[in-house]
């Protein structure tokens, strides 16, 4: 009797054709400049990769990344406006590039210059770093915004955990403290809510609209890495999107994707954060 050898056939999980990176950061040079010395001098960190705004876009088409979904921040009063005309003329000049603007409620003219943001296509919404900022995502002065974001269909991408480092203006209370008045809130939350993964998390089901993003959150090396297993990434892979952080990055841009790979998460997960999620967000679908 012949014996016959089955041979089951394992299918290598890969990165769709196309990726969306949803957390980049775009800076005019002078002041890309002044963020890197900072990281160095504060933190001890040496960015990687010190590229400037046309370099960065052009070094990661090289890598299959199509839409670009990049942001900056007003780090102090005043700060804004300026850099939303640098915004405008950027998304203007390189196609396929979306934007989270700076937004700063201490400004005198700060809604009004929300309003002509927002009013361009491909300006997402705002980005607010508060631990750079030194604001909390429920300061009062905030409210007018999020109501007017939310009226016009856009969202916010806000770095409000307390991963890498925190300080009294984040964390999972301040955060939690602002959905109990906008439940509804259209948010990414950065860095997968690092470091309280577990609290944020649990607040997806009850909040349809938030989103997390990868970024510095699957890093081998890092001090920040994401404990809450492969059942919560597959839960929750419409939920997910990816970003980089890219170039503000103290690892090779690579290590992040390599580790995500080789959780052997299903190929679904992988088209979903690396692209799909990402396109349904731009494509006005959340």
């Amino acid at each position: 009797m012949r014996c016959i050898r089955r041979i089951h056939e394992v299918r290598v999980k890969e990165l769709p054709g196309t990726i969306v990176d949803f957390h980049v950061h775009l800076f005019p040079d002078r002041l890309f400049e002044k963020i890197w010395d900072f990281f160095g001098k504060g933190y001890g960190w040496e960015v990687r990769h010190r590229l400037y705004y046309r370099e960065c876009v052009e070094y990661l088409r090289e890598r299959g990344v199509g839409p670009i979904v990049y942001s900056n921040y007003a780090h102090r009063e005043g700060v804004a406006r300026s850099l939303n005309e640098w915004n405008l003329s950027v998304v203007d000049e390189i196609p396929d590039l979306y934007c989270f603007a700076a937004y700063h409620p201490g400004d005198d003219d700060a809604l009004e210059m929300a309003r002509r943001m927002l009013d361009h296509p491909r300006v997402l919404g705002f980005k607010l770093q508060l631990l750079v900022q030194r604001f909390h995502p429920h300061d009062e002065r905030l409210f007018p915004m999020y109501e007017l974001v939310m009226e016009r269909g856009k969202r916010l991408l806000l770095h409000v955990g307390t991963g890498p480092v925190g300080n009294e203006f984040v964390g999972f209370a301040h955060f939690e403290k602002l959905l109990k008045r906008y439940p509804d809130l259209p948010a990414n939350v950065a860095h997968m809510g690092a470091l309280e993964f577990r609290e944020f998390f649990g607040l997806l089901d009850a909040h349809p609209l938030l989103f997390f993003d990868t970024a510095f959150s699957f890093l081998p090396g890092a001090p920040v890495r994401f404990d809450l297993g492969n059942g919560v990434l597959e839960r929750y892979r419409d939920r997910i999107v990816y970003g980089s952080d890219f170039p503000n990055v103290i690892f090779p841009r690579e290590d992040e994707i390599n580790f995500l790979l080789g959780l052997d998460l299903s190929q679904e997960f992988y088209d979903a954060v690396f692209f799909e999620n990402g396109m349904r967000i731009i494509q006005g679908g959340v």
